[in-house]
């Protein structure tokens, strides 16, 4: 891969991760190891069975709790440490030999775009658990997955237009969180005005 494609793939994974970690990796490293992608060679250990066997079986723990209301925001609030540090660390390995400042330039971008799209994930999460039914949730959690195996895939096989589609989301997904706090401030509000 080149400089810009390497970058496109870091950014599409990165994004992917602040989604949701452990089936962006499970994706990448079945897709590799099925042939379907090729990694870069500083990642190839993704289609290592012990990293799959971890990141599928996290995976099924998240499908689970991402489907039961607030159960859905505690894990997003750990995770909120867990998602951007891994996505960084997935795009420093993903540029291999080049200087080190790219590498850590690389990964301080990439650590922003998962918090980003992390950061929309869980406060739209959070409004759908206002709603006293489970199907905004499970739909919710069913769409961001399917985005989160799609755009690993895009990313390694079109890592340039994956650039170009992470920005559009990185915009949408700042709109979506700036609104949802605007909305998380009105309910506060009408909160302390109720009569105690």
């Amino acid at each position: 891969m080149s400089p810009l494609e390497t970058l496109g793939f870091a950014l599409g994974t990165s994004f992917a991760s602040g989604l949701n970690l452990y089936l962006t990796v499970a994706a990448a490293g079945l897709f590799q190891r099925f042939g379907i992608i090729q990694l870069p060679d500083s990642l190839q250990v993704l289609a290592n069975p012990i990293v799959l066997g971890v990141a599928i079986a996290m995976f099924v723990i998240e499908f689970i709790a991402d489907k039961i209301p607030y159960v859905d925001t505690a894990w997003d609030a750990v995770h909120t440490f867990i998602r951007p540090p891994a996505a960084a660390i997935i795009a420093y390995s993903a540029f291999g030999h080049v200087p080190e400042e790219w590498k850590v330039g690389a990964s301080l971008l990439a650590g922003g775009v998962a918090l980003t799209s992390h950061g929309a994930k869980a406060t739209s999460r959070a409004a759908a658990n206002t709603s006293p039914e489970p199907f905004s949730n499970w739909t919710l959690s069913v769409l961001e997955d399917g985005l989160a195996v799609f755009l690993t895939w895009m990313a390694a096989t079109h890592p340039v237009i994956t650039a170009m589609i992470v920005v559009v989301l990185v915009i949408l997904a700042v709109l979506v969180i700036w609104k949802l706090y605007g909305y998380f401030k009105v309910i506060r509000t009408r909160l302390r005005r109720q009569p105690g």
